[in-house]
């Protein structure tokens, strides 16, 4: 899980340079067609920051069950801090972002909290079977 972590955080150039162009045109269209003006480039790769960390805090959530899910919220922010410190640091195609810590961090968090619903619902039904 951390091997593509890491090379999606340290491409040498942006993971999306490939299809910026499309991926503006899709969103042009869908703004043509009545997709609010909010779900811009900017949301979509916010959403893609999110969507990067889930498994990273759903497999922390599993590794650690003892943890608070804070603290799985700090290690993702930790592991948010180092990515964007290197790409600080070594990759000059590649731009340090306070909001990738935030967006990155909530990913964890959600992958975290989506494990521990999924734990309870388990548990709950493993209760209800054995009629307790």
């Amino acid at each position: 899980m951390l091997v593509p972590l890491a090379l999606i955080a340290f491409w040498p150039s942006p993971v999306d340079q490939p299809v910026q162009g499309e991926l503006s045109s899709a969103l042009e269209f869908l703004h043509a067609h009545g997709i609010p003006a909010w779900f811009s480039y900017q949301f979509v790769e916010a959403s893609a920051n999110v969507a990067l960390f889930i498994p990273f805090g759903a497999v922390a959530a599993l590794a650690y069950p003892k943890k608070h899910l804070w603290k799985i919220g700090i290690l993702g922010l930790i592991v948010s801090s180092c990515i964007e410190l290197g790409q600080l640091l070594f990759l000059h195609n590649r731009f340090a972002s306070p909001s990738d810590l935030v967006t990155n961090t909530g990913g964890a968090v959600i992958g975290a909290l989506l494990v521990a619903a999924a734990l309870r619902r388990l548990q709950a039904h493993s209760w209800s079977a054995a009629g307790l």
